[in-house]
C-alpha cells in the first residue's frame, strides 16, 4: 500500500497546522521548527507544510508517494527507468527531519515528484534546511495552486 504525498510551502506554520489539523480532523504526527507533516488516514495522504515565508504561500514544494519498504523505492526505480525517465536516486539521506530511501523525477512542467520510504526520524532537517533538503534540482520553481 502506498499513499499520495503533497508538500506545500506555507508562510505561517502556525496557521496552517491549525486550518490542515481542522480540514482532516488529523493533527500532525510531526512538528519541527518550519516543518510539519500529517499522515492522514482518510483520504490516505501525507501532508507535508514547509515554512517558506520567501515562497508564494500555498505554492507546491514538491510531490511525492510514500512507500513502506526500500524494495518498493527498488522497484519504482527500475519501472521508472524503464519507461524512460530520468531518474534521481539518494539513499540513506536526512530529508524532512527524516532519513529516507527514494528516487526523484520531474514532470513536463518541472514539477518535482519524489517515490520515497521513510527509514527513521532524524533531529536535522537535512541538507541545510527545510525549504532546501526536498529539492534536488535547484532551478525548481514552486508551483502555484492559485488560478493563473
Amino acid at each position: 500500500m502506498s499513499r499520495l504525498q503533497l508538500a506545500l510551502n506555507v508562510s505561517q506554520l502556525d496557521a496552517a497546522i491549525d486550518f490542515y489539523s481542522r480540514l482532516f480532523a488529523t493533527p500532525p504526527s510531526k512538528v519541527r521548527p518550519g516543518y510539519a507533516n500529517f499522515a492522514i488516514a482518510d483520504p490516505p495522504l501525507k501532508l507535508v507544510l514547509i515554512e517558506n515565508p520567501l515562497a508564494d504561500g500555498g505554492s507546491i514544494n514538491h510531490l511525492g508517494v510514500e512507500v513502506f519498504s526500500v524494495d518498493d523505492v527498488a522497484a519504482a526505480t527500475e519501472r521508472l527507468e524503464n519507461e524512460g525517465l530520468s531518474t534521481d536516486v539518494e539513499m540513506a539521506t536526512t530529508c524532512c527531519y527524516a532519513v529516507q530511501d527514494k528516487v526523484w523525477v520531474s514532470g513536463p512542467d518541472a514539477e518535482r515528484w519524489e517515490v520515497y520510504t521513510v527509514l527513521a526520524d532524524a533531529d536535522a532537517a537535512g541538507a541545510n534546511d527545510v525549504e532546501a533538503c526536498c529539492v534536488t534540482d535547484a532551478t525548481s520553481e514552486p508551483i502555484s495552486l492559485r488560478p493563473r
